[in-house]
């Protein structure tokens, strides 16, 4: 069956079975408005499922996917910042008492750090976003390992502290 087709069946069977579930803490939410207490970073990987892993329900994470859960350092240039719009609006805007940076294993991201990115105008930002984990890297790199699953499982360890040292960088 077609990938759109099953999305659409998919809905249709949230609607019918599982929206009633939620539809007065919806409801609610649409009255009043989100009120977070957790801002959840995460990679925007397929495999990652922020609700479905921390059993949480609609409105209780504010949730910020991007490639590899990375966290740009702050910078006040006025430049477009998608990361750290969705930061700055979770902390000053929704108050949120709690930030969780969620690495995971077999992180495409941390792995490519060790690959080299074509030099295309169709990885551009790919390549430039990666830098974003060059710390973590030359951390791991410190250390030698046995196998590269091992250099792997380091570089995303060491990544999620890096993306913490990152965030302590902004103002708010």
């Amino acid at each position: 069956m077609n990938t759109i087709k099953n999305l659409i069946r998919g809905n249709k069977l949230f609607r019918k079975y599982h929206f009633p579930d939620f539809e007065e803490n919806l409801e609610t939410l649409i009255k009043e408005g989100q009120k977070p207490d957790v801002l959840f970073i995460s990679c925007c990987d397929s495999r990652i499922t922020p609700d479905f892993m921390v059993g949480s329900k609609p409105g209780d994470l504010f949730v910020l996917r991007n490639i590899g859960n990375f966290v740009p350092a702050f910078s006040a240039n006025g430049d477009f910042h998608g990361t750290a719009s969705a930061i700055e609006y979770a902390v000053s805007v929704l108050q949120v008492k709690n930030i969780i940076v969620c690495g995971h294993s077999h992180c495409g991201a941390c792995q490519s750090l060790y690959e080299d990115i074509p030099k295309s105008q169709d990885f551009i930002n790919i390549r430039k976003w990666l830098e974003l984990g060059k710390k973590a890297k030359e951390i791991t790199l410190q250390t030698n390992f046995k196998t590269k699953n091992e250099l792997y499982q380091a570089t995303e360890k060491n990544s999620v502290i890096c993306q913490l040292e990152n965030l302590q960088t902004y103002p708010y």
